[in-house]
């Protein structure tokens, strides 16, 4: 972080909190409308590539709704949602800790967090699994095309987490985390043909984790962490890992394998 950076938190958190919230609503509008722009531009790209390589339009990538796609989203947004729920909810078991709800987190603290989500996860899926991913599909067939997407969306994540500074087996174990859900969101585009199914799936999972109980970028939400944490066991820790990388996208897959035959 630039010193500038840390020279204005320091100076943030010494305001009167009447001035935090005066910068707090000056800036979120922007941060916001830079979030949407950035969703725009990824949008025009994507209709660039698509007309240059295969003169097609954006409705290829499934993204105009209808009852279909919008049942696709809320059921992939429910599985991912309940199997979130049981990885952080059973690492809590055994790390000795509970949930306790945020009194500080109310309705418009939540639906700000939850419209954050949703954009964060559409930004990724017209990244991944948008424009690029339909072209490879159509030059190389589904199942190398979502290979590529999954090693692709595992790179990625090396940056977005800054692991470079961090060895060797913790951007191993962050490749295959993101990877494998890189593979589940790939595919899921590559069945339904509609970016509605993958976006449910991703947001599913991130909305439960971020803004239900705070394991992600927004910081405290709806329910916090109560108790000092332990570390998970060795054998804990492979039972996570594989319920991430294994056992989650194997469910995923094989209901995708059998819904869309």
């Amino acid at each position: 972080m630039k010193l500038t950076n840390l020279c204005f938190i320091n100076t943030f958190f010494t305001l009167p909190s009447i001035f935090q919230d005066l910068i707090i609503a000056v800036y979120s509008p922007i941060i916001q409308f830079k979030e949407m722009v950035g969703i725009l531009v990824v949008l025009a790209l994507s209709w660039l590539l698509l007309w240059l390589f295969s003169k097609e339009h954006l409705t290829v990538l499934g993204i105009v709704p209808n009852q279909k796609r919008f049942t696709e989203f809320l059921i992939g947004s429910i599985l991912m949602g309940a199997f979130c729920l049981i990885n952080l909810l059973g690492q809590s078991y055994f790390t000795g800790i509970s949930y306790v709800r945020n009194p500080d987190y109310g309705f418009w603290e939540a639906l700000n967090g939850v419209w954050w989500t949703l954009k964060a996860a559409l930004f990724e899926e017209l990244v991944f699994r948008g424009a690029l991913l339909y072209l490879l599909i159509k030059k190389i067939g589904a199942k190398w095309a979502c290979i590529i997407s999954a090693i692709a969306f595992g790179i990625y994540h090396w940056f977005s987490y800054q692991m470079f500074d961090r060895g060797l087996i913790p951007m191993i174990y962050v490749f295959f985390l993101t990877g494998a859900g890189g593979w589940m969101f790939a595919y899921a585009f590559a069945k339904t043909k509609s970016l509605f199914a993958p976006l449910g799936l991703h947001f599913g999972w991130i909305v439960i984790s971020i803004v239900v109980l705070s394991a992600g970028p927004l910081g405290n939400s709806l329910f916090i962490v109560e108790g000092n944490v332990t570390e998970l066991g060795g054998w804990e820790q492979l039972l996570f890992f594989l319920w991430q990388t294994v056992i989650v996208p194997g469910a995923i897959t094989w209901y995708l394998v059998n819904r869309y035959r």
